[in-house]
């Protein structure tokens, strides 16, 4: 017995230095190389509007989607200009530690209570996580592009995870600051609301409100451009048939292209799937299972928006998590099938939708089954969790109050 505790240690080192190899490796083979590509437009734009142009004026060429704009509101320029002061490899750099340090917390997060349950130091599950989070599609999309999400995902989870357990009066500040920088967070505030969590729900808004105020009062003339003009025009976002957009618009501009898909067919399917999810996820956070909350409303984010790209599905983590929470807790048979819906939802996440399948650059319709599967693998994938994703007991899943 010695022997094998003296061991432990070592095979654990051992265990996580082979995770780590092997998830290198995989993230290199399996990376679609973007160049920072969205980072760089982030730069230039704010770049061009400390010059004295108009933020919402500025456009890049793009050989997919024609040209590409500078879509966040002003509160989100205002952030990330002083890193267009920097050298852009630096800025570079510090955007990929910071996603991959964002993606360790939250993983530990996630991880570290289903870790104790089975007798794992935190340390060892985050370890091993981590790695495989970043392998997914949407987190290498993520940092090949260059993206902001993982602070969103990081504001969002802190609250719900975080603070919301604790009972702090902050709760909701963060899920406010996110919807300012990104807009689709606030229906993290309905999931606030439909959970009763008044104050929180409350604080969210303030928040969202007091950040866009204090934006308005800095930059008024990109303020007044974003919230009159920019905001609703849809062109400016891409092309709705691309592959890559893997929201339920999207699907159905798939399956059209190249005309564009009936706006009365989304907005009815858009609402359907808003309504019952947003009731599943009520459900889950009333019966205290915050985690499948979370998950169900990142996932009706992803579903109703009009676009939604690979890296803004993080949402899977979580969902992934709630499936091994009930593994931990079932009997045999049953914990083996929640086991494979994981490995189920996490081969898919892998392999994707841009990285291995199918590029989607032609505007052309989706007239095969296989192509209609591998084209809206994310999609389907959603509505499955949606419909299946296990609401699990108070102590299947202990909250963050212990972290």
């Amino acid at each position: 017995m010695s022997q094998v505790r003296t061991r432990d240690p070592l095979v654990r080192v051992l265990t996580v230095i082979a995770v780590l190899a092997l998830a290198a490796v995989a993230f290199w083979r399996l990376r679609v190389e973007h160049g920072f590509f969205d980072l760089k437009i982030y730069m230039s734009a704010v770049n061009w509007w400390g010059d004295g142009h108009d933020l919402y004026d500025y456009a890049q060429p793009d050989r997919v989607q024609g040209a590409l704009y500078f879509t966040y509101p002003p509160f989100a320029a205002l952030l990330l200009f002083p890193f267009g002061l920097l050298p852009l490899g630096v800025t570079q750099a510090l955007f990929t530690l910071g996603t991959v340090a964002a993606v360790v917390v939250t993983t530990y997060w996630l991880v570290a209570p289903l870790a104790r349950r089975q007798g794992w130091p935190a340390w060892y599950a985050v370890a091993i996580a981590a790695p495989l989070v970043l392998v997914i599609e949407p987190l290498r999309e993520t940092i090949t592009f260059g993206q902001i999400n993982m602070l969103l995902i990081l504001l969002i989870m802190m609250d719900l995870l975080v603070l919301g357990p604790r009972g702090s009066k902050w709760t909701g500040v963060g899920i406010g600051v996110a919807t300012a920088l990104k807009l689709i967070p606030g229906l993290f505030i309905v999931y606030l609301l439909v959970t009763r969590q008044w104050r929180a729900a409350f604080t969210a808004m303030g928040a969202a409100a007091g950040v866009t105020l204090l934006a308005a009062a800095i930059a008024p003339r990109a303020s007044w451009d974003f919230w009159t003009s920019a905001l609703w025009d849809t062109a400016r976002v891409g092309r709705l048939d691309y592959t890559g957009n893997q929201s339920l618009q999207g699907l159905l501009a798939r399956l059209v292209a190249p005309e564009q898909p009936a706006k009365w067919l989304w907005l009815l399917l858009a609402l359907a799937v808003l309504a019952f999810g947003m009731w599943r996820a009520a459900r889950a956070g009333l019966a205290g299972d915050v985690v499948t909350g979370l998950a169900l409303t990142g996932l009706v984010s992803g579903l109703i928006s009009p676009i939604t790209w690979p890296h803004h599905l993080y949402w899977f983590v979580p969902a992934m998590v709630t499936l091994l929470a009930a593994a931990q807790r079932a009997r045999a048979g049953r914990r083996w099938g929640w086991l494979a819906f994981a490995a189920g939802v996490y081969a898919v996440c892998v392999i994707g939708v841009v990285s291995l399948v199918d590029w989607g650059v032609d505007a052309v319709p989706t007239d095969t089954v296989g192509l209609f599967l591998a084209r809206n693998a994310y999609v389907l994938l959603s509505l499955v969790l949606l419909v299946f994703l296990p609401i699990n007991r108070p102590g299947d899943y202990p909250t963050s109050r212990a972290i």
